[in-house]
């Protein structure tokens, strides 16, 4: 890969294989990283352990990306919130501050645009974030819907013990982890097979549907292998379909879907026929990679109602 070609955009997917790579590297020094063998809860990230505790970590427990700085009253507030519902939460999932202060480069990496930022990263994918404060209530949901949807498709913790749990469940998906390792491997095809094939006997199960669209996303985007930035290109080119559909990827990719669903809107109003029917089949493929509920698509299938009529 020659460089980002988004500034700040989060290509994990490549990040995470050279993790996996140097894992037989890392693997002696990992367990002293997490203070004797222990995982913790909450952590502070640093470029040392970014790709062993929090991109890694998110194949076996959600893990939350705090991006914030002392000077911010809300990100303080953030950060005791997280540590402590991080730890009650029985390592259900994991939380990572990053100071942006501190780590300016790590922060970079995610695109952020307003402190504090919040990430949620599962199988080494962002999944959903948020800007700004936010209540200990709709912490605590906001927490226990990622667990109660990811939690069940990531492989769990080392060494732990989850009382309760369905063995038979846990024996059903092997192919999430082979899923899993295409995507390490770069194989988008091989995951995407083997996401249709869990469709193909479960045609309503969301989340494989979610894993599905996010890997079809990828793969179409290919961040390792270009050397432009899309997104300018698009705002360079506004009457040029594919360069918006090409922006409206990279910028889901950077952790901005609300502004993906907004590019893509606005090319449908200056275009008519095929054109506008190929932005609205990829905006509806972008919904299917978030949560139907999720305030951000709904506010964007508003605004589609309003493009389309």
């Amino acid at each position: 890969m020659t460089g980002p070609y988004v500034g700040g955009a989060l290509d994990l997917g490549a990040i995470k294989q050279q993790a996996e790579a140097r894992a037989q590297a890392q693997s002696a020094t990992a367990g002293a990283a997490n203070s004797g063998g222990g995982i913790a809860p909450f952590f502070e990230v640093t470029e040392q352990n970014f790709e062993n505790d929090l991109v890694r970590r998110s194949a076996e427990v959600p893990v939350i990306a705090l991006i914030g700085s002392p000077r911010s009253p809300a990100s303080e507030q953030l950060k005791k919130d997280f540590e402590e519902m991080a730890a009650a939460g029985g390592l259900k999932f994991i939380v990572g501050y990053i100071n942006a202060d501190v780590v300016p480069q790590v922060a970079q990496v995610f695109g952020v645009q307003n402190l504090p930022t919040t990430v949620a990263i599962a199988a080494g994918q962002p999944v959903t974030n948020f800007e700004g404060g936010q209540p200990r209530e709709n912490l605590e949901q906001w927490i226990a819907a990622i667990v109660d949807k990811l939690g069940p498709q990531l492989k769990g913790l080392p060494d732990q013990d989850v009382v309760g749990d369905n063995p038979e469940e846990e024996a059903a998906d092997p192919r999430l982890g082979l899923a899993e390792d295409a995507l390490n491997r770069g194989d988008f095809d091989a995951a995407i097979a083997t996401y249709e094939e869990i469709l193909a006997a479960e045609p309503d199960n969301a989340e494989i549907k979610q894993a599905r669209d996010t890997t079809l996303l990828l793969k179409r985007l290919d961040p390792a292998n270009r050397s432009e930035d899309p997104i300018a290109a698009a705002d360079a080119a506004p009457e040029d379909v594919a360069k918006q559909l090409d922006a409206a990827d990279a910028e889901v990719v950077a952790g901005a879907p609300d502004r993906a669903f907004e590019r893509l809107i606005e090319a449908m109003k200056r275009t008519a026929g095929d054109e506008k029917e190929q932005l609205k089949t990829r905006l509806l493929e972008l919904f299917g990679v978030f949560d139907s509920g999720d305030p951000r698509v709904l506010a964007a299938r508003t605004k589609l109602a309003s493009a389309l009529y």
